[in-house]
């Protein structure tokens, strides 16, 4: 089993929102940027057969936007797994009843995502795994997943993904 774990793209800041965190949307340049993220995980060749997000509005659309832009088959699910607050060992249990053969994309948030790295690459919670708004990593992980076992595929920067979609553009033109 494959999995990319990517975070948000960039939201509006929090001092300046009036509402809710958890309503928080992406800006204009965010939503672009996810869009050419997309484009370059397409450069990658990663197809997801499933795509799991935040409850929070920021996750939910950049789950969507990635959803369009890579064509998954199935609906983005909303999953607690991937609150901010959530035990990062919770999102393995989640993958236990998918396909071994799958690809499952997860969009969240930070520090979590860095927690859930580290759970699966080296079998305990550590702030060593950061990711910055956008980034991304793939993790390959045994059938069934389990704490510890999962092999780094690689790990790329919000701005990296952006010229590799870059670089696709311009081989279509």
């Amino acid at each position: 089993m494959n999995c990319v774990l990517l975070r948000h793209g960039i939201a509006g800041e929090r001092e300046e929102w009036d509402g809710h965190d958890e309503e928080r949307p992406l800006t204009e340049r965010g939503t672009k940027r996810v869009s050419q993220v997309g484009a370059g995980l397409l450069w990658l060749e990663v197809k997801p057969t499933y795509i799991f997000s935040s409850q929070l509005v920021r996750a939910i659309e950049t789950a969507d936007i990635l959803q369009a832009s890579l064509s998954i088959p199935s609906a983005v699910k909303r999953v607690d797994e991937l609150l901010p607050d959530a035990n990062p060992e919770r999102l393995l249990a989640l993958f236990r009843d998918l396909p071994p053969e799958c690809c499952v994309l997860c969009v969240g948030h930070e520090p979590h995502l860095g927690l859930a790295a580290s759970v699966m690459l080296a079998g305990k919670p550590s702030t060593a795994f950061p990711f910055k708004k956008a980034g991304a990593c793939l993790i390959e992980l045994p059938s069934p997943p389990k704490i510890g076992r999962g092999v780094l595929r690689w790990w790329l920067e919000p701005g990296q993904l952006r010229a590799l979609g870059k670089k696709r553009a311009k081989l279509e033109a």
